[in-house]
């Protein structure tokens, strides 16, 4: 099965810069820590220190040699992942947490072989036991919760189905993997199925559950002509599509690919946690050794191991080390099922910061589409008829404009044949109607044919033109008389309803001021402005923009000390999207690899760009507070476990230090898994 979409190996990346044991798995770390624990119990039980506490006594042949015997093997055994790790730390010069793993349970079991041999006075096989064990628990944990915050991936990749129904040429049905699938095979999707590759649809109509591409909750209606998507659901009825990407070149391989990109994209706030991360290992050292002297000065010796292996210990980065990667991978998995891919962090780090949001008018705010919004007829006709007639003379034209006319009658069940259709290049067109001639055009089949829109048509007609919209109108040809306006059409690309949320939400988080851009004539643009409820002298308008000057607009507004998010739909807006502080992408579901984007929205609904903004600021809230308890964790502990309050009887033993330790650890994992409750779709999809 083609389930390859990049993203195998890419996981480890995501937080490569503090897990040097990347290479290892939970499961392995699952089995570590299970064997290790049944071996630290044995060891517990024996110990004369536990015995002493609790009150009981073990005794029987060789119980002296529980302890040394099971403690060798659980640090050979148990912590050989985080001595592999040490030793590669300083291979790579990069010092870190598994070196200061690996000093810790090191000093430990050199001090208990030391006892075992009659050198000191410490039971510390329980400790250094349970240490290990510890450790492992932590790790198992850790890298669970990574993993399955990378689990989106997995989780895309199976998406796509094992089989597909590839159709020979006499229309029978054959079974295939999908990985046989080639461009130009048809196949079969029924009801339920799930599409197996990028295609057009050739026959068939059918409701598409495309929310794991998009987010977008309802089913799509998709028909014949329509693209379709590998891993959508056709929820209803089954179709007939012609592939036309398979394998690394579908979109869902794009996403997957964005995925893996971002989770392994760092981000300011990362380098901080690294560098901290390596400050850490030569504070701990020092903070070590001067312990170690400091306990050795004051004649302790045994106290001198005990406060360095807990220093140790307590300093080890485990939170710090976890406080970023876990919130990037989540955030970057819970953003990828909402149809917002990430594909560079510091894109979405900077969108908390955006105080200007500049959009593209047209397929971002509006539909990219005509539709008709206004009918006015007179001589003798009421407006249906006059719809009637107009989507007749227009049924074989492939305008646009014709194209939403006739969409329009259709829609009102409003059907006529027209004979001798003739197109008239950029003018218009004219056909034979119920045995009279029509045409229908604007002002130039108008001033070709000297007619006269009537007064009160006229008047209606510039109205609607003053909004914005484009006019048609229907004129009766006859052979003797002059030819007679009897028809006025008004038909705008129309704002989407989702665009005025957008734009209310935008306010609603502190957006300064919202922008739109636009290469329409200035009343057209102020119009769709006025329609989505822009503010006056708050927010502008940028009209009759060339494609290629767009980007002169962002340079304007980051002139002014805006830090600007411009929306496009990345088809003519690519310089702009790079100009800006942060390029949002939309409407790319079936294609996400819009290189000058930073952040993807696979859906058109413009309410995404809130929820983008929403995830920017959650992850960095939720870093700060994972920086901010990881490293003030450290500044509280590690003294405690140098001992500076053992005079007052406040000492940490090893063990208790990799308690604490490790529910630090737990604590910023549950922290970052309060990401899930951010809301990235709109509230009402």
């Amino acid at each position: 099965m083609q389930h390859e979409h990049g993203h195998h190996g890419a996981g480890h990346d995501a937080h490569a810069g503090h897990d040097k044991h990347a290479g290892h798995d939970p499961e392995q770390f699952r089995r570590k820590f299970w064997l290790s624990l049944a071996l630290t119990v044995p060891i517990v039980l024996t110990s004369h220190m536990v015995m002493d506490w609790l009150g009981y006594s073990l005794e029987f042949p060789g119980v002296r040699w529980v302890g040394p015997i099971l403690g060798t093997i659980v640090f050979f055994y148990g912590g050989w992942p985080f001595l592999v790790g040490g030793v590669r730390e300083v291979r790579d010069r990069a010092p870190g947490m598994m070196l200061l793993i690996s000093m810790a349970i090191t000093v430990a079991y050199l001090a208990s072989a030391a006892t075992s041999l009659g050198l000191f006075d410490l039971d510390f096989w329980w400790e250094l036991a349970a240490l290990v064990t510890i450790m492992l628990l932590g790790h198992w944990q850790e890298m669970k919760a990574i993993g399955q915050a990378q689990g989106a991936l997995a989780a895309l990749a199976a998406l796509l189905p094992d089989d597909a129904e590839r159709l020979d040429d006499s229309g029978a049905a054959h079974r295939v993997p999908v990985a046989d699938l080639g461009v130009g095979d048809l196949v079969l999707v029924r009801s339920g199925g799930r599409v197996p590759a990028d295609g057009r649809i050739v026959d068939g109509a059918a409701e598409l559950d495309e929310s794991m591409i998009t987010g977008e909750s309802r089913p799509v209606p998709r028909g014949v002509g329509d693209r379709v998507v590998a891993g959508t659901v056709a929820t209803d009825s089954a179709l007939r599509v012609r592939v036309e990407a398979v394998g690394e070149d579908t979109a869902l391989a794009g996403i997957g690919r964005l995925v893996a990109q971002a989770q392994s994209s760092g981000g300011r706030a990362q380098v901080l946690a690294d560098r901290f991360a390596a400050l850490l290992f030569y504070v701990a050292a020092v903070a070590g050794l001067a312990t170690f002297a400091a306990w050795l000065l004051l004649g302790n010796t045994d106290q001198a191991v005990v406060r360095t292996v807990t220093v140790l210990v307590i300093a080890c980065p485990h939170a710090l080390g976890l406080a970023i990667p876990l919130v990037v991978a989540l955030s970057t998995a819970l953003s990828a099922r909402a149809g917002i891919l990430v594909k560079d962090r510091l894109a979405l780090e900077r969108m908390r910061t955006v105080d200007a949001v500049l959009f593209d008018k047209t397929g971002t705010l509006t539909k990219g589409r005509h539709t008709l919004t206004g009918v006015a007829a007179t001589g003798g006709l009421d407006d249906d008829a006059a719809l009637r007639l107009a989507g007749a003379v227009e049924a074989d034209s492939e305008h646009p404009l014709a194209r939403a006319l006739v969409g329009a009658a259709q829609d009102r069940g409003l059907r006529a044949v027209a004979r001798d259709f003739r197109s008239l290049t950029g003018r218009g067109v004219r056909a034979t109607v119920d045995g009279a001639d029509w045409a229908v055009g604007g002002p130039a089949l108008l001033r070709e044919l000297g007619a006269d829109v009537p007064g009160e048509l006229a008047r209606t007609a510039q109205g609607w033109s003053r909004r914005g919209a484009a006019v048609l109108h229907l004129v009766r040809l006859s052979e003797n008389g002059r030819p007679e306006v009897v028809g006025a059409f008004a038909l705008e690309d129309e704002v989407r309803p989702e665009a005025r949320a957008a734009i209310a939400e935008l306010r609603e988080q502190g957006v300064k001021k919202i922008v739109m851009i636009t290469g329409d004539a200035r009343p057209v643009a102020e119009a769709v402005a006025a329609d989505l409820g822009f503010r006056p002298g708050v927010d502008e308008v940028f009209a009759e923009v060339l494609p290629a000057d767009k980007d002169k607009a962002v340079t304007e507004l980051q002139s002014r000390g805006l830090t600007v998010a411009m929306v496009g739909d990345g088809v003519n807006d690519a310089p702009a999207l790079a100009r800006a502080d942060v390029g949002v992408a939309i409407g790319a579901g079936t294609d996400v690899a819009i290189e000058s984007a930073g952040v993807v929205l696979a859906s058109s609904d413009p309410r995404g760009v809130t929820g983008v903004i929403r995830l920017s600021r959650a992850s960095y809230r939720k870093m700060r507070q994972n920086l901010a308890w990881a490293a003030g964790y450290n500044v509280v502990a590690i003294p405690l476990a140098a001992g500076v309050l053992a005079w007052a009887g406040v000492a940490l033993s090893p063990a208790v230090g990799a308690v604490l330790m490790s529910a630090s650890t737990i604590v910023v994992a549950l922290n970052a898994q309060l990401l899930r409750r951010v809301r990235l779709t709109p509230a009402d999809g």
